[in-house]
């Protein structure tokens, strides 16, 4: 579709800190950056929004990146190593998502349009293990106020947070990704 198409971000990343050492640019999905650099501490992102993950296929600890410099993952994220990265389409449109209480969309069900920054205060909601994301990216956060440690979530039904490498972690809030970046 044209949307996905019109999106074409550029980000360059660096083998050491302050955007030192080889580089690899790039501008499409990555799911395994060790055949261009041995490691990964730092970056620029020309345009556009990612996602980076410190494990291969999109697994493990993962940071929202838009436009700007990280010059050391470690300082400013914790991560020590990005090892794969997604791009993130430009939406336009309204955004939907529902979220569970349980898994396998069990328990209450709410409906969200826009950003939450505590389904605990907006739902009477202790746990979300589940949820359908029918229009629009989003990003969940484990805890309240768009904290903690996030996961990048597209339209498609997830059954259960803990497949996807994510156990133990619950999720307390969640905001759109517009074209802010």
């Amino acid at each position: 579709n044209m949307s996905t198409s019109m999106n074409m971000g550029r980000v360059v990343f660096y083998e050491d800190r302050n955007f030192q050492g080889r580089s690899y640019e790039c501008s499409s999905d990555c799911a395994d950056m060790s055949s261009y650099l041995s490691r990964c501490h730092s970056c620029r992102v020309q345009s556009g929004c990612f996602m980076v993950y410190d494990r291969n296929n999109y697994m493990g600890n993962q940071y929202f990146m838009r436009r700007g410099e990280y010059s050391d993952f470690q300082s400013m994220m914790g991560m020590t190593d990005i090892r794969s990265c997604r791009t993130i389409p430009m939406h336009r449109g309204s955004y939907r998502m529902r979220i569970y209480e349980r898994d396998n969309f069990g328990g209450q069900m709410h409906e969200m349009m826009d950003d939450c920054d505590s389904i605990m205060d907006r739902y009477r909601m202790s746990d979300c293990q589940s949820c359908n994301v029918m229009d629009g990216h989003w990003l969940m956060y484990e805890q309240p106020h768009f904290r903690g440690r996030m996961m990048y979530m597209r339209p498609g039904e997830y059954r259960n947070f803990r497949d996807m490498g994510m156990s133990g972690m619950r999720f307390m809030s969640m905001r759109r990704i517009t074209d802010m970046c």
